[in-house]
């Protein structure tokens, strides 16, 4: 399809997919956030695509949700339109209008290039990976909306960062930078500007050349099954997780090509 509010590339097994409202600092409306939802199915069912870079065009990541641009709904509208047909199969919890990236396949790196506040800050967290600009903003900003905590970002925000620092963070609603952000684990690396691109795209392109895109779906799936689980039931996932992975062709050809001290050149899966 073409899209109208974001730009789609992909280059060395890496699709980059860009939030493309810079003068509205890419603020979140309906059609944004239905065309990154396409955008990012989209790159999960492409075979030629192992890791998934989501950021912003000009000087912001995303600084929220656009108040004018979703068509006067009420929030219970909102809350329950849903772009995507729900899978009865898998865990209710990922399925709903903006926290869908952890049922996503393929990895998630969120490259922070500037401004993430309010519902940026939900897309974000839902990232698996974020680096961040050194001069990037952060603010949960909706204390000092007037508003309440949008789309499980109480629940995400405390996964991440902790009881403690999720109440003071948006309890407070105040800005915070990259810096900061790091010590409280909210993103994992912080670059100079001039530099985020460059580090981010050979961290992506060094997982799609050496990771298996089995192993990479079958990690990211048995974390964000933690939160439910206790460490008996991880377990248990983790041993039958492992017998289905001694026998995959991902994992002779990961044992084949560190052996033989070649690049791999994993059959990945169709399911």
């Amino acid at each position: 399809m073409t899209y109208k509010t974001i730009l789609y590339e992909t280059a060395d097994g890496v699709a980059t997919i860009t939030l493309n409202r810079p003068e509205q600092m890419n603020s979140l409306n309906d059609e944004i956030v239905t065309e990154l939802y396409e955008a990012m199915w989209k790159a999960d069912a492409d075979r030629a695509t192992k890791v998934i870079v989501l950021t912003g065009a000009g000087r912001a990541f995303c600084a929220g949700g656009d108040i004018s641009g979703f068509g006067g709904q009420t929030p219970k509208e909102l809350t329950l339109k849903l772009p995507r047909p729900f899978d009865m199969n898998k865990r209710p919890d990922y399925q709903t209008r903006h926290t869908y990236f952890p049922r996503l396949r393929k990895p998630v790196i969120g490259m922070l290039n500037g401004a993430t506040a309010g519902l940026g800050m939900v897309y974000a967290l839902c990232c698996d990976i974020r680096f961040a600009a050194e001069g990037a903003a952060f603010t949960t900003a909706f204390a000092r909306r007037g508003l309440s905590a949008e789309y499980g970002m109480s629940w995400m925000l405390s996964l991440v960062v902790g009881h403690a620092n999720a109440l003071e963070l948006l309890l407070s609603g105040r800005k915070f930078f990259a810096p900061e952000a790091k010590e409280l684990g909210l993103v994992n690396k912080v670059f100079p500007s001039d530099k985020l691109a460059e580090e981010t795209y050979a961290y992506a392109r060094e997982m799609a050349v050496w990771c298996s895109p089995r192993s990479m779906r079958v990690l990211k799936e048995q974390v964000y099954e933690v939160p439910f689980q206790d460490l008996a039931e991880a377990v248990r996932m983790a041993n039958q997780d492992m017998l289905t992975s001694n026998v995959c062709p991902d994992f002779k050809e990961g044992t084949a090509s560190f052996k033989e001290k070649r690049t791999p050149n994993f059959p990945g899966e169709d399911e």
